[in-house]
């Protein structure tokens, strides 16, 4: 990701909406801290976000300034829409929040209204503790997502980019279904995916690739290990392709040797509950009216109690540990989908006391009068004979 992805006019728009809502929101600046927020509006793809970075960003034109370790000055200089950076650290450490104090009090934070974002993962707490101290009575509102929901619509650019990383993700299941055999480990597998990914040019996604099989399908979340792959193994495959940073995923179920009729009937609840979901998938409709739709589905089969996450989610451009938007379809969702967002469509059953799990992934765009789904990957069950 870089400032030279998209145009001048696009970043210049971005803020101007970004600037706006601060303002609406009754604030005057709003401090940044998730990457997500920093990639949109400057272009940068920096790893400052392991340490401790931050955006401040005014409701009134102006520099854009970022405070970032003294590592990624070159990187932030060349590849990001910024006016001024601030650094702390470089041969010997600092602490990064009396170097945020410095840039508060350039920026007379102590005067304004602020807000801050506190993101899940890239705020440490103590830094957290000593900003809200650091700030008092200016710090007035933590509005995580002003910046995110702003995001979830996607221009015609960064849907290119998706619709791109889908291809790439499509590909690297063709490898897969090829390489898909008896004796074969689930890491060697997960080799040959990402031998795929790289070479057909998507970077590494935000989060890691997961590939479960025979006892080990009941895992939603499973990491491939050194298992073998065995006759009569049921299992499922989970990643994302990237473009940009932009994410598209992917998961598929497969067999080894004919599925039983437990697992065809697994296969067949699970995609007839995300068809269910993508037919009422349409700008303008609650984000919790698809869910209801998969949920209904999995609940008259009896095996609600195996639906163990989500019905799907919106699409960022991803940064470890997650690619994940704060947009949701599930129980008491509050958002709306609009379209040219990217959601993901994944109803799953996961059977713990049967070791079976069954997910079928994917994504689509929400248009004016339907979803366009980005894969044109089939989804029947890859089964190796």
């Amino acid at each position: 990701m870089s400032k030279h992805d998209f145009s001048a006019e696009e970043f210049a728009g971005r803020r101007a909406r970004a600037r706006d809502a601060i303002g609406r929101a009754g604030l005057d600046w709003l401090l940044l801290f998730h990457p997500v927020s920093i990639r949109w509006l400057t272009g940068s793809d920096a790893k400052s976000y392991q340490e401790f970075q931050c955006l401040p960003l005014s409701a009134r034109p102006g520099p854009l300034t970022i405070l970032t370790r003294e590592g990624e000055r070159n990187e932030f200089r060349d590849d990001a829409l910024v006016d001024e950076i601030h650094t702390f650290g470089g041969p010997e450490p600092e602490d990064p929040v009396e170097a945020f104090a410095r840039l508060a009090a350039a920026l007379d934070l102590r005067s304004a209204r602020v807000g801050m974002e506190v993101p899940a993962y890239y705020l440490h707490p103590h830094h957290y503790a000593r900003i809200q101290e650091l700030l008092g009575k200016a710090l007035v509102a933590e509005p995580t997502n002003l910046v995110h929901d702003l995001t979830l619509v996607k221009s015609a650019p960064e849907l290119e980019y998706i619709r791109e990383a889908g291809r790439r993700a499509d590909a690297a299941m063709t490898v897969f279904a090829r390489a898909l055999r008896e004796g074969v480990s689930e890491l060697e597998l997960a080799g040959e995916v990402h031998h795929a990914l790289l070479t057909a040019g998507s970077g590494l996604a935000a989060s890691p690739i997961n590939l479960v099989s025979g006892e080990r399908s009941c895992f939603s979340h499973g990491a491939p290990t050194e298992r073998r792959l065995r006759r009569g193994d049921f299992g499922n495959i989970e990643y994302g392709a990237t473009c940009k940073r932009y994410t598209a995923t992917i998961g598929r179920q497969f067999c080894i040797g004919p599925p039983t009729p437990r697992m065809r009937e697994l296969y067949t609840l699970v995609r007839a509950a995300a068809d269910a979901c993508i037919a009422q998938i349409r700008g303008g409709v609650p984000a919790v009216i698809p869910h209801e739709a998969a949920r209904r589905v999995i609940q008259e089969s009896g095996l609600d109690h195996g639906r163990v996450h989500t019905s799907g989610y919106g699409l960022a451009p991803g940064f470890p540990p997650t690619w994940g938007e704060p947009i949701h379809m599930f129980g008491g969702s509050t958002y709306t989908l609009q379209t040219s967002m990217v959601v993901s469509v994944e109803p799953p059953v996961f059977l713990g006391d049967e070791r079976l799990g069954a997910r079928i992934i994917d994504n689509v765009v929400v248009t004016d009068d339907g979803a366009e789904l980005l894969s044109s990957y089939g989804r029947d069950m890859v089964v190796v004979a």
